[in-house]
Protein backbone atom coordinates (compact mmCIF):
# COMPACT_ATOMS: atom_id res chain seq x y z
CA UNK A 1 0.00 0.00 0.00
CA UNK A 2 2.97 1.85 0.34
CA UNK A 3 3.87 2.03 -3.23
CA UNK A 4 0.29 2.95 -4.25
CA UNK A 5 0.84 6.15 -2.16
CA UNK A 6 3.50 7.16 -3.20
CA UNK A 7 2.18 6.23 -7.17
CA UNK A 8 -0.72 8.85 -5.94
CA UNK A 9 1.49 11.58 -4.51
CA UNK A 10 3.52 11.35 -8.28
CA UNK A 11 0.22 11.54 -9.88
CA UNK A 12 -0.56 14.75 -7.81
CA UNK A 13 2.73 16.00 -8.71
CA UNK A 14 2.69 15.51 -12.57
CA UNK A 15 0.31 18.75 -13.45
CA UNK A 16 2.98 20.94 -11.52
CA UNK A 17 6.19 19.45 -13.74
CA UNK A 18 3.80 20.73 -16.79
CA UNK A 19 3.19 23.66 -14.98
CA UNK A 20 7.13 24.06 -14.25
CA UNK A 21 7.65 23.95 -17.38
CA UNK A 22 5.38 26.61 -18.70
CA UNK A 23 6.61 29.04 -16.79
CA UNK A 24 10.19 28.40 -16.10
CA UNK A 25 12.89 30.92 -17.89
CA UNK A 26 9.77 32.48 -19.62
CA UNK A 27 10.08 36.53 -20.86
CA UNK A 28 8.91 38.65 -18.63
CA UNK A 29 6.70 35.64 -16.31
CA UNK A 30 4.62 37.79 -14.21
CA UNK A 31 3.96 35.67 -10.56
CA UNK A 32 1.69 38.30 -9.62
CA UNK A 33 -0.89 37.70 -12.72
CA UNK A 34 0.48 34.19 -13.90
CA UNK A 35 -2.44 32.93 -16.22
CA UNK A 36 -3.04 36.05 -17.82
CA UNK A 37 1.24 35.59 -18.75
CA UNK A 38 -0.01 32.30 -19.58
CA UNK A 39 -2.62 32.81 -21.61
CA UNK A 40 -0.23 35.22 -24.13
CA UNK A 41 1.98 32.46 -24.69
CA UNK A 42 2.40 30.44 -27.76
CA UNK A 43 4.46 27.06 -29.08
CA UNK A 44 5.32 24.89 -26.57
CA UNK A 45 4.91 27.04 -23.53
CA UNK A 46 0.98 27.47 -24.58
CA UNK A 47 1.24 23.54 -25.11
CA UNK A 48 2.85 22.77 -21.53
CA UNK A 49 0.04 25.04 -19.61
CA UNK A 50 -2.75 22.86 -21.93
CA UNK A 51 -0.93 19.93 -20.97
CA UNK A 52 -1.06 21.23 -17.21
CA UNK A 53 -4.46 21.32 -17.38
CA UNK A 54 -5.67 18.22 -18.95
CA UNK A 55 -3.44 16.89 -16.33
CA UNK A 56 -5.46 18.42 -13.12
CA UNK A 57 -8.66 17.21 -15.48
CA UNK A 58 -7.69 13.48 -15.51
CA UNK A 59 -7.03 13.53 -11.42
CA UNK A 60 -10.20 12.52 -10.06
CA UNK A 61 -11.36 9.46 -12.15
CA UNK A 62 -7.79 8.19 -11.46
CA UNK A 63 -7.97 9.03 -8.13
CA UNK A 64 -11.77 7.60 -8.04
CA UNK A 65 -10.71 4.20 -10.03
CA UNK A 66 -7.94 3.54 -7.80
CA UNK A 67 -10.34 4.07 -4.58
CA UNK A 68 -12.86 2.14 -5.81
CA UNK A 69 -10.36 -0.94 -7.06
CA UNK A 70 -8.97 -0.98 -3.85
CA UNK A 71 -12.53 -0.45 -1.63
CA UNK A 72 -13.39 -3.49 -3.69
CA UNK A 73 -10.42 -5.40 -2.78
CA UNK A 74 -8.51 -5.25 -5.86
CA UNK A 75 -4.84 -6.57 -5.30
CA UNK A 76 -2.92 -3.80 -4.56
CA UNK A 77 0.23 -5.30 -6.48
CA UNK A 78 -1.98 -5.43 -9.81
CA UNK A 79 -3.79 -1.50 -9.19
CA UNK A 80 -0.04 -0.64 -8.65
CA UNK A 81 1.22 -1.82 -11.52
CA UNK A 82 -1.87 -0.44 -13.61
CA UNK A 83 -0.84 3.26 -11.70
CA UNK A 84 2.43 3.47 -12.82
CA UNK A 85 1.87 2.47 -16.17
CA UNK A 86 -0.59 5.10 -15.96
CA UNK A 87 1.96 7.31 -14.90
CA UNK A 88 4.25 6.80 -17.91
CA UNK A 89 1.65 7.21 -20.28
CA UNK A 90 0.90 10.24 -18.48
CA UNK A 91 4.58 11.75 -18.88
CA UNK A 92 4.82 10.18 -22.72
CA UNK A 93 1.47 12.52 -23.34
CA UNK A 94 3.13 15.31 -21.77
CA UNK A 95 6.37 14.67 -24.16
CA UNK A 96 3.90 14.72 -27.16
CA UNK A 97 2.17 17.51 -26.15
CA UNK A 98 5.23 19.70 -25.41
CA UNK A 99 6.28 18.15 -28.61
CA UNK A 100 3.03 19.35 -30.70
CA UNK A 101 2.34 15.72 -31.92
CA UNK A 102 -1.15 16.20 -31.49
CA UNK A 103 -2.41 12.91 -33.28
CA UNK A 104 0.14 10.84 -31.17
CA UNK A 105 -0.62 13.04 -28.40
CA UNK A 106 -4.86 11.90 -28.43
CA UNK A 107 -3.75 7.99 -29.36
CA UNK A 108 -1.64 8.40 -25.99
CA UNK A 109 -4.31 10.14 -24.35
CA UNK A 110 -6.85 7.15 -25.03
CA UNK A 111 -4.46 4.43 -23.42
CA UNK A 112 -4.45 6.95 -20.54
CA UNK A 113 -7.71 6.28 -20.18
CA UNK A 114 -7.60 3.04 -21.24
CA UNK A 115 -4.88 2.05 -17.83
CA UNK A 116 -7.58 4.05 -15.72
CA UNK A 117 -10.70 1.77 -16.84
CA UNK A 118 -8.72 -1.14 -16.14
CA UNK A 119 -7.65 0.14 -12.66
CA UNK A 120 -11.26 0.68 -12.34
CA UNK A 121 -12.15 -2.68 -13.00
CA UNK A 122 -9.59 -4.60 -11.32
CA UNK A 123 -11.84 -3.84 -8.07
CA UNK A 124 -14.92 -6.09 -9.72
Amino acid sequence: MKMIAWLMLAAAILPFVSALLAKAGGNKYDNNDPRAWLARQQGWRARANAAQVNTFEALPFFYAAVLFALYNQAPPAHVATLMACWLGVRLGYIAMYLAGWGALRSLVWAVSVGFVIAILFSGV
